[in-house]
């Protein structure tokens, strides 16, 4: 219950301070249901948990939820559909595009409809979330967004969180590429991080995520790559003994509405507070976000897994091993321009952070 009222009270400050800092409506939102006679309604898609103690996608969509519908008055309803209820990230999200749901969030199957959103995954491009934050919600952000809605038809609200991937290893710490040569490494089925597993003298070995905790225990592989929550959810640390804090690729939550729907369905007014709360939403869902990940760390150490943070030195090596076989791949599936303005975008954040000091 602690745990719970931890995350509650976070959806709440991160709500407030996005309603401040973002310059939306600054005073207080009474949460209501909508009312049921002549409410449009939205029904909202993701596969994540319905645990919003673990679940980022759960805390931005009942977050986006209760905004709308408060600030609608009842006349948009929204429905959370969590858990898969509405079916896979792939399913649900073509069902977004039919217009049989309204909305969902998605995330790494958004390249599938939309190759440049691969464009985020580039190994080591953010050095730390807020630089994340800043460029997507920047310039670069909103032109990306705006590719995806002309490319697909459907409409980008905002963009969230998966968060930062890093290594185990249930043989050695690896604190320098060196360290990955000839390892067996679970990676996902893709090309993108085959090639970067290669880059680092890894042997990438393609296995589902629900045979990953078996193919650890029979020492089918030696390590993975993966976000922290679900290295705890899947209780890895059970059958991995290290974990190096390297972040080298940066997860992206797409927040997305079905354009005709946002279009026609919705009066002038309406598209505003369903944009403007899908964006305190993601905002939020950063938030919880960033919380689950910190008590994930502090529950792996507390379970014994050797900790380890590259050093800057170190985290340059791991850019140069990867970055190159990645973007030789990439740039055959996306514009070059647009892997340059993602780079020099970042580039300039950080610049911008530096003359703040």
């Amino acid at each position: 219950m602690k745990r719970l009222g931890i995350l509650f009270l976070l959806v709440s400050l991160v709500t407030g301070f996005v309603l401040a800092g973002g310059k939306a409506e600054s005073k207080k939102v009474e949460v209501q249901k909508a009312t049921a006679a002549g409410a449009i309604e939205l029904k909202l898609a993701h596969a994540d948990s319905t645990d919003i103690t673990i679940s980022r996608k759960h805390a931005q969509a009942v977050a986006f939820a209760e905004l709308v519908n408060a600030r609608s008055g009842g006349r948009i309803n929204v429905k959370v559909y969590g858990a898969g209820s509405l079916g896979a990230e792939r399913e649900y999200t073509e069902a977004i595009k039919a217009g049989t749901i309204e909305a969902g969030i998605p995330s790494g199957v958004v390249a599938n409809f939309f190759p440049s959103a691969m464009v985020t995954d580039i190994p080591y491009l953010f050095p730390s979330a807020e630089v994340a934050w800043r460029v997507l919600d920047g310039p670069f952000g909103k032109k990306l967004m705006e590719m995806f809605k002309k490319e697909t038809g459907m409409r980008a609200l905002g963009l969230a969180e998966v968060g930062f991937r890093h290594f185990t290893s249930a043989t050695k710490q690896i604190k320098t590429p060196d360290d990955l040569k000839g390892m067996k490494i679970r990676v996902m089925e893709t090309p993108l991080y085959i090639n970067m597993m290669k880059g680092l003298g890894a042997n990438p070995t393609p296995i589902a995520w629900t045979e990953v905790y078996t193919a650890m225990q029979t020492k089918v592989v030696d390590g993975h790559e993966n976000v922290i929550p679900s290295i705890v959810f899947a209780k890895l640390y059970e059958v991995q003994k290290y974990l190096t804090l390297d972040g080298h690729t940066y997860g992206v939550d797409w927040f997305i509405i079905n354009e005709n729907f946002f279009k026609n369905k919705l009066s002038p007014e309406l598209q505003y507070i369903v944009l403007d709360s899908a964006r305190i939403s993601c905002g939020v869902g950063r938030g919880v976000n960033q919380l689950i990940t910190v008590m994930a760390t502090k529950e792996l150490q507390d379970k014994g897994m050797q900790i380890y943070t590259p050093t800057e030195k170190e985290i340059q090596l791991f850019k140069e091993a990867t970055q190159k076989p990645v973007l030789d791949w990439m740039k055959t599936r996306v514009d070059p321009a647009l892997i340059d303005e993602a780079m020099k975008a970042v580039a300039e954040v950080v610049n911008a952070q530096k003359k703040e000091l």
